[in-house]
């Protein structure tokens, strides 16, 4: 398996894995422009993408599903649910390219086992997912207000992970949001925090994790450099080597990361 993260962030995410069968993106949600522009600098396109997998109807997630899925004639996976509220949002896919992708389900797909699982989010079912061939595991977990023992179970002894760092709490509680937004980021349903993030990582860190990419950091509430040493403080703790074991990554809103061999 060979993986980039396109985007990440409140603006806009995606990531791309690929097998030599096939390729798949994991979310559109930047404009069909911009994820072209991004397949472009990892030297590929929209032209070779085989299927794209939806987590929830999050705008930060589909922005760029309709004009996609008017374009070009890619498979597209979502749950029941989620495929309800993308009608209800007007997010046009022909029907012979919905499939239906459901929590807790198993497929195989361009050579991979790609299995989803839930997550705690203010979405209508969201779901993200793990991808295994070849013995080699990558998990993709964000969006998510905690990380939950199912969660852990199902994550746990992935090679890479891409797992959500959204937010800094003294830099959140401090900032410009509505205290109804604070609220909503810091529920249960809303986005894990570095502190939370790390606590969970060290829960399914093992001696296979190779590689994390800290994603979906908030704009205004995080800084890539502080989210990178709050989780590497707190992995310390518990004797998890980031210097020579496992390597932390960014991820950025605009810069696809380069193609990492899993």
């Amino acid at each position: 398996m060979r993986m980039s993260v396109l985007a990440s962030g409140s603006s806009g995410n995606s990531t791309y894995v690929e097998t030599e069968k096939g390729s798949l993106l994991i979310d559109v949600g930047l404009t069909c422009k911009r994820i072209e522009e991004g397949l472009g600098q990892i030297g590929t396109s929209l032209k070779n993408i085989d299927g794209i997998l939806i987590t929830h109807e999050h705008s930060d997630h589909i922005k760029g599903l309709k004009v996609i899925a008017k374009r070009y004639d890619i498979p597209i996976f979502a749950n029941d649910q989620t495929w309800q509220q993308l009608d209800r949002k007007n997010i046009e896919v022909p029907s012979e390219q919905k499939f239906h992708f459901n929590p807790l389900e198993t497929k195989e797909i361009v050579g991979m086992d790609v299995q989803s699982f839930h997550v705690s989010h203010d979405a209508i079912d969201p779901q993200f997912y793990t991808f295994m061939k070849d013995g080699k595991k990558l998990s993709v977990i964000t969006d998510t207000g905690y990380v939950s023992d199912q969660m852990k179970g199902i994550i746990k002894e992935s090679d890479c992970f891409i797992f959500e760092s959204n937010h800094d709490v003294d830099m959140l509680r401090m900032g410009r949001y509505p205290w109804v937004t604070k609220q909503r980021i810091l529920s249960d349903v809303g986005h894990v925090s570095n502190e939370d993030a790390a606590h969970a990582m060290k829960d399914v860190i093992t001696d296979k994790t190779k590689r994390i990419y800290l994603s979906h950091l908030s704009l205004d509430n995080n800084i890539k450099e502080l989210a990178k040493m709050s989780v590497e403080q707190i992995l310390s703790q518990y004797d998890i080597d980031t210097d020579n074991e496992i390597q932390l990554h960014h991820t950025d809103k605009n810069t696809p990361t380069e193609i990492y061999t899993i």
